[in-house]
């Protein structure tokens, strides 16, 4: 094992998928001497952010306070982009439907009048003439949103970890960390082959970071998700971007899915939340028939003509607080230490802003927020 001591950083981030790696990127453009550490090779498809495309929407169902920081990530991510010359970011709009006093609805409508964005509200006629790719059924309204899109979360890890390396962070991968110590100056991180000091640490592991800070306080549980990505049968435009945007499903009483339009890839279509509780290591990565059954089910309800072969189905992970918030917060036996996880499968979009934030409270050394707060966390 080869040891680093020589050669302090100002902090290590351990683990680089959406935050981490934003959280390096930020960090070594503030001019910080920062180490990011992952046990795969990012971007991969081992943890939570892979699977060619997610959703960004501004009008959000969760809670209204939100809002701000996602307009923020907007903002970061074009930033990002224009530092790495890579596209992440397609707008398609966005289309919420449900029944009008649905949780996905009701709170779509309440974050854009609280916040004024642009939007409107179609009844089940109207949204199947906007969007034909789309069957309404009558007891259901649509909120259309115009600045909701596509994010390739593979893309954007890629440009934050190559950011990341420009400004001057050292890239570790391959390597899993196997335990970290506080020593009260400083940090210590012991990884399979080595040893790294630092005086702050990240630690943004996603499904794996029970395991390395088993004293959060709070239970996090790992939720198995699958994707999948269907061509249809009959050759047709109504699922290209131009046509169909992002779509979020309210189908029966709090249980969502969604679809991406057809970007090349076919389209895709998944359940939000409602998988298996897993363990990170024992997950089963084949999709079974009978989940592609159940997607089919909902593909010939609400989208019948894009009822084709299933050409790709993949499995990602949720890892989830009970409320379904976000935990980023200091760790609250060690003040060096902030956690930037869990996300609860919805924290993707908000990486470019929430890696800013974190290095601006590694930077001055607080573990308070210096530029937004964090809504739905212990820290706001």
């Amino acid at each position: 094992m080869n040891e680093r001591a020589a050669e302090r950083y100002d902090a290590i981030v351990v683990g680089l998928g959406a935050m981490g790696s934003a959280s390096a990127f930020e960090l070594a453009r503030r001019g910080q001497r920062a180490l990011g550490v992952d046990r795969f090779e990012p971007p991969h498809t081992m943890g939570s952010t892979h699977g060619k495309s997610r959703i960004i929407r501004e009008a959000y169902f969760e809670d209204p306070d939100y809002v701000p920081l996602v307009a923020r990530a907007f903002e970061k991510w074009g930033e990002i982009e224009r530092l790495s010359g890579r596209r992440i970011f397609e707008r398609t709009g966005g289309l919420m439907l449900g029944p009008p006093r649905g949780r996905l609805v009701s709170g779509a409508l309440a974050s854009a009048r609280m916040h004024q964005l642009e939007h409107e509200t179609l009844d089940a006629r109207q949204v199947m003439e906007r969007f034909p790719g789309v069957r309404a059924m009558a007891d259901m309204i649509g909120v259309v949103e115009a600045r909701a899109g596509v994010l390739e979360p593979e893309v954007a890890v890629t440009a934050c970890v190559e950011l990341a390396r420009k400004y001057g962070a050292d890239i570790v991968t391959n390597e899993r960390v196997v335990r970290w110590d506080d020593r009260g100056s400083h940090m210590v991180v012991t990884t399979e082959r080595s040893v790294y000091e630092g005086k702050r640490l990240v630690i943004a592991a996603g499904a794996w970071t029970s395991q390395l800070v088993p004293d959060l306080g709070v239970k996090l549980t790992v939720e198995r998700q699958v994707q999948h990505w269907v061509r249809p049968t009959v050759p047709t435009d109504l699922f290209t971007p131009k046509r169909f945007p992002v779509v979020i499903c309210e189908y029966a009483p709090g249980r969502f899915w969604y679809s991406i339009p057809d970007r090349g890839e076919g389209v895709k279509i998944a359940i939000h939340h409602e998988g298996a509780i897993v363990e990170p290591e024992r997950v089963q990565r084949t999709v079974g028939e009978e989940e592609i059954a159940y997607v089919r089910a909902l593909l010939r309800t609400y989208m019948p003509a894009a009822d084709g072969p299933v050409i790709e189905s993949s499995v990602c992970l949720y890892t989830n607080t009970p409320d379904e918030r976000f935990l980023i917060e200091t760790h609250p036996a060690h003040p060096n230490v902030e956690i930037v996880s869990a996300c609860s499968g919805h924290g993707f979009k908000f990486a470019s802003a929430i890696g800013e934030i974190v290095a601006e409270r590694v930077s001055a050394g607080s573990g308070r927020p210096t530029l937004l707060e964090i809504p739905g966390t212990r820290s706001s």
